[in-house]
């Protein structure tokens, strides 16, 4: 068969699909081959039948290069480029080899495949990068105008049938032609466009599906609780802002840009906090108001907090942060007939609300979720779309950006499930987002104040994970331990008949109708992160020079989980690392406290780091490699520790820093990892010199650059090495003596690989990687300066 070259981007050629035998590993990174424009599009896990499949796109013309790898494995010839026992190893995992189908485009759970032909809905469809343009999108929407042109045409390229996938062909199609909604999602190696269309339109054309590199099923709706009435109590608004300062419309102040259901102004203390200049929509049609009430319930907590211990008391308030808004959904949620990309309109969100000023210090609250967690912590184009945004990848934006995100509701139709509804209900999309502050809810709430309701008890205890609460329990081990602090989200009461919502155990805000009431009741991972974002806004106001990271990692450092989450979460005995790691996974690093996090930053035994390190360079004609390492050395008089002996103390570290993310389903290998890079952080040993310590780092970096796991023998720390290195915040607690901690004096921040260094041919390998490192140290029950300033 004569067979002619032809470039990539003409999408002629054919789609492999290579399945493993059961519970062997397929290197499936080694099927593609860049030069001939082989590409591997996806790889996927059945957890059925443990095989691994693994789908790639074949440009017409190269074919025989497969050929010649399983000529030569048969024959043991040796190639001259590659050792016959590299393609040994490829091809023994082989079970078979076919043409594939559509659903071996599929890299969204199985359940959600369509189980009907002519089944319309929106498809998430994942474009591969091909040459040097960045046309995928405006090609594909080509391809599916002609396929819409003439439904009733026969299958496409050259007469051939498309291959049959679960449906037979031979009926009509029925439905209407495919659509492809407006905007697109762009990531170093992937474009992603939402089509709506039926398995049978899709399959139709050739041109069509050797443009996609993955297909998923677009979420659909977004989940919020609607509020529960309470009185209106006017006079008690009205002292509220005779005592409360606000900071002036044109001061320059932090603001917080809500990203939700739009903002009523009307109200009398959203009006001192939001000018009308400063409320926005993705669509003009929409107008900037709230009529759902989501967005207006968030204004409020993210500007004073819970109203209800504000209005208790007569003390002055003082606000010295503002608020914007920006409208993402007409009516508060986005529905299957919505053709708008959640990550496109996040993205359409922030712009509009920094092109209108561009100057502001701001930061991003969002407490829209997707409503099912079947990502199970795998990047989604929602996800990777925040991550985009946060390190502002593609530099067209105001710099690095705090995404403050909410964790997302577990579903609490039973209260007598708790806790264990939490451990099962994953975190929602998009808050799996490396890059982002993702928030969940705990609770002070334990007080039912309601007439008529002796027989009612509160779920959680008093400072317990909220009900509300989602983990990331059931996620794979190597995602990132999420949420990162929890806050105060409410409680739900409960009697012999089920939960049930109470005014009491939730928090009082602002209502978006203020004529016919002025408050109203908020809960949930909602309220918890209007919190975060009030206290992130608190941070920047006072310390204006902090970086996205350094309020981050600010907010993550001065978490504490409370005796309640210990007791629940901690067994008696042995408490290990894994354990720490779960009891993260559920409550995050803690409830953060306001004042530790301001007072972290002014303290002397604190060190508050912000610096930039290039993690990769590359010499003329070789593969990128590490580059630097920063050593700090650790604020603290080692002869005044030394006297303190054997006081116990604890030394607390946490890197925060933003990655460039590059999402496909391409298995989890360095060559397509996720991340741009990764940083970590190490301690000085007490048997270490300076030197020693620079050898061991630099031998670790090297080892887990080439994917080898860390050494795990300094048993001090609460999470330890293998750990907490997962996502790009990473937080850990060293506990021991006085004297054992006079001798850690030397703090290491170093690379390991990513996308950046393995991917040479998108050229990032050269750009800087800005982080935060803060690290704290005290004593259980006084402050080291204390103990310090007593020695």
């Amino acid at each position: 068969m004569e067979q002619t070259e032809t470039e990539p981007i003409d999408g002629i050629g054919i789609q492999v699909e290579f399945r493993s035998f059961p519970s062997v590993d397929l290197l499936a990174e080694r099927l593609a081959r860049e030069s001939r424009g082989i590409e591997l599009l996806n790889v996927r896990k059945n957890p059925e039948t443990d095989r691994t499949h693994a789908t790639v796109f074949v440009p017409n013309g190269q074919l025989d290069h497969f050929e010649r790898v399983i000529r030569d494995y048969v024959e043991e010839r040796v190639d001259r480029r590659e050792r016959p026992r590299d393609n040994r190893l490829l091809v023994d995992a082989i079970e078979d080899l076919r043409h594939a189908t559509l659903r071996a485009l599929w890299t969204d759970t199985e359940d959600e495949f369509p189980t009907v032909e002519d089944e319309e809905f929106w498809w998430e469809v994942w474009l591969p990068v091909r040459g040097n343009g960045r046309a995928e999108g405006a090609r594909f929407r080509e391809h599916v105008e002609l396929l819409a042109s003439d439904p009733t045409a026969p299958p496409d390229v050259g007469g051939r049938r498309a291959q049959p996938d679960l449906f037979e062909l031979d009926t009509p199609a029925t439905s209407p032609g495919p659509r492809v909604a407006e905007g697109e999602l762009q990531f170093p190696e992937r474009t992603v466009v939402l089509v709506h269309a039926t398995v049978r339109q899709l399959r139709r054309s050739m041109l069509v599906l050797n443009s996609i590199a993955e297909l998923r099923r677009a979420k659909d709706a977004t989940e919020f609780f609607d509020a529960l009435p309470v009185d209106e109590q006017q006079e008690w608004l009205d002292d509220l802002l005779a005592r409360t300062t606000f900071a002036p419309p044109d001061a320059d102040v932090p603001y917080v840009c809500l990203l939700d259901t739009g903002v009523n102004r009307g109200h009398p203390l959203l009006a001192h906090v939001a000018a009308q200049r400063d409320l926005h929509t993705v669509n003009p049609n929409f107008g900037a108001g709230d009529s759902h009430g989501h967005g207006t319930e968030m204004a409020g907590l993210a500007s004073l907090g819970d109203l209800t211990p504000l209005l208790e008391t007569t003390e002055p308030v003082s606000v010295e942060h503002r608020l914007e808004s920006v409208k993402l959904f007409d009516d508060g949620a986005a529905t299957s007939s919505d053709a708008r990309h959640h990550g496109y309109v996040t993205q359409e969100a922030i712009a509009r609300a920094e092109v209108a000023a561009p100057h502001r210090a701001r930061l991003f609250g969002m407490a829209v979720t997707a409503p099912d967690n079947r990502d199970r912590g795998q990047p989604s184009a929602w996800s990777a779309a925040i991550d985009s945004m946060a390190a502002d990848a593609d530099g067209e934006g105001d710099g690095r950006r705090l995404i403050v995100v909410a964790a997302g509701n577990a579903m609490y139709s039973s209260g007598h499930h708790y806790p264990d509804g939490n451990d099962t209900d994953g975190i929602h999309d998009p808050a799996q987002a490396w890059n982002a502050l993702t928030v969940g809810a705990y609770t002070e709430l334990t007080d039912i104040t309601e007439d008529d309701t002796d027989g009612y008890s509160s779920v959680a205890p008093a400072g317990g994970l909220s009900p509300f609460s989602t983990t990331s329990l059931v996620w794979q081990s190597q995602w990132p331990m999420k949420p990162d602090v929890v806050l105060e989200g409410g409680n739900v009461g409960e009697d012999y008949r089920g939960p049930v919502g109470m005014h009491s155990l939730s928090l009082l805000t602002t209502h978006h109708r203020p004529a016919d009431r002025l408050l109203t009741t908020s809960n949930a991972t909602s309220a918890a992160t209007a919190l975060a974002c009030r206290m992130s806004a608190q941070v920047a106001a006072e310390y204006p020079e902090l970086w996205p990271e350094t309020i981050r990692a600010l907010l993550v450092h001065a978490a504490e989980w409370t005796e309640a989450m210990k007791a629940a979460y901690l067994p008696p005995s042995p408490v290990t690392k894994a354990s720490y790691e779960k009891l993260v996974r559920r409550c995050g690093f803690g409830v953060p406290s306001l004042s530790r996090a301001l007072y972290s930053v002014a303290d002397a035994l604190t060190m508050v780091v912000q610096q930039t390190l290039r993690p990769f360079t590359r010499n003329a004609g070789q593969q990128p490699g590490l580059r630097d390492m920063h050593l700090h050395q650790l604020p603290w008089p080692t002869g005044a520790l030394e006297d303190l002996g054997e006081l116990p103390v604890e030394m607390r570290v946490t890197l925060s820093y933003f990655i460039e993310p590059n999402p496909s389903r391409r298995g989890q290998s360095q060559r397509y990892a996720y991340q741009s890079h990764g940083l970590r952080f190490d301690v000085r040993r007490p048997t270490e010199t300076i030197n020693g310590f620079r050898q061991r780092i630099n031998a670790s970096a090297v080892a887990e650059d080439r994917g080898r796991p860390p050494s795990s023998n300094d048993p001090n720390w609460l999470l330890g090495i293998q750990n907490r290195h997962k996502g790009s915040l990473h937080s850990d607690i060293w506990r021991g003596t006085a004297a054992e901690l006079a001798s850690r004096d030397s703090i290491a921040v170093y690379p390991t690989s990513g996308w950046w260094k393995t991917r040479p041919a998108l050229e990032r390998y050269n750009l800087p990687a800005p982080y935060a490192l803060v690290v704290s140290f005290k004593h259980s029950s006084i402050s080291l300066s204390e103990a310090l300033s007593a020695v």
